[in-house]
């Protein structure tokens, strides 16, 4: 461990989620010398990853530190944990957060899902305020693809929160020479964005298996950056905050890698395969699937113009040609290019 990643104390620090986000920061804190429990539903995964010190099923290439103590016994997991960093699918957010009462009361907990609860149209903040209402919440996003934090590539996130205290400590826990934390009050418009996003790198995978060129990818990126915008607006969000890494940022990311599980369902789609096998082939959860159902419906209701994810939603949802809602998206109404610009002091 070098000079530079050691924290200032070791901390227990809880992981809830066996995916492969949430046993990246399982490794960068372990890795910087604090006490890391990783809960995950299947007693034959954590003790696999206890003995192999890998987490064969989502991130088999990687190592990790001995110092990351995998269990499926909750109550052992979060037991006497300072922070706590929930990294649970949206579908079964709510189940597992239930699950946790009574455990964490008043402690910090920090979620890093990035989706939208269905029906409810909760983000996952919102449920661990609803479900844990003593608990301290904070919001980390932005553009973590797993595989290249643990290959060390340099990245960069955010911890979202109206708790300065709160996040102070997540940079302290995370930071290290590859990896860094930066803070933003806006925890909703940092949690809208990280969800919203997934739809595009949906399409933007669609896009790439079609052999659209590069003006194509990018006229997605900056029309699907103006439909977060507009969205966020209407949901009371600020649009500026999607100029940060947890909107533009992500977008980018998401949007031109094939690491993004969004953009790999996209790429299926693309090459003619249904829902179905898309997501069967892809073996984790996209989110963007349920986000856009989510979003398209909300839109809908209070009438944002969101040209995009409509003709996403026709193509996975209603089985439309991809060539013919390309045709028509290229007939809607050209409205302006910036949509939110200061205005200058007179």
């Amino acid at each position: 461990m070098t000079e530079q990643n050691r924290s200032t104390k070791e901390r227990r620090i809880t992981v809830i989620g066996g995916g492969s986000f949430g046993t990246a920061l399982a490794n960068i804190s372990a890795t910087n010398g604090h006490r890391v429990f990783q809960w995950m539903r299947a007693a034959e995964q954590a003790e696999a990853m206890n003995r192999d010190h890998v987490n064969t099923r989502y991130l088999p290439d990687f190592p990790l530190s001995p110092r990351v103590i995998a269990t499926s016994d909750l109550a052992l997991s979060l037991e006497e944990s300072e922070l706590v960093f929930v990294a649970i699918p949206s579908s079964a957010f709510r189940e597992v957060v239930r699950k946790m009462k009574g455990l964490v009361d008043g402690k910090r907990l920090v979620s890093t899902t990035k989706g939208i609860e269905a029906d409810t149209f909760d983000l996952m903040s919102d449920i661990l305020h609803e479900e844990i209402p003593s608990a301290r919440v904070g919001v980390l996003s932005g553009p973590n693809l797993a595989k290249e934090i643990m290959a060390k590539c340099i990245t960069a996130t955010v911890i979202a929160c109206e708790d300065d205290e709160l996040c102070r400590m997540v940079q302290d826990v995370l930071h290290c020479d590859y990896f860094r934390v930066y803070a933003n009050r806006d925890r909703y418009g940092v949690e809208l964005g990280g969800a919203l996003k997934n739809i595009y790198a949906i399409v933007s995978g669609l896009a790439e298996a079609l052999n659209m060129g590069e003006n194509t990818k990018s006229l997605l990126i900056t029309r699907a950056l103006a439909e977060m915008g507009r969205f966020a607006v209407i949901m009371g969000a600020n649009p500026l905050t999607f100029l940060g890494l947890s909107g533009v940022g992500d977008l980018v990311a998401t949007c031109t890698s094939n690491l993004s599980r969004n953009f790999r369902v996209g790429y299926a789609l693309g090459q003619g395969k249904s829902l179905a096998v898309a997501e069967k082939e892809l073996g984790q959860v996209a989110e963007g699937i349920n986000t856009l159902r989510q979003v398209k419906n909300k839109s809908d209701k209070m009438d944002v113009y969101m040209p995009i994810a409509a003709g996403l939603y026709e193509i996975v949802f209603n089985g439309h040609d991809v060539a013919e809602i390309t045709r028509t998206m290229m007939l809607r109404e050209q409205k302006t290019d910036v949509e939110f610009i200061l205005k200058e002091e007179p």
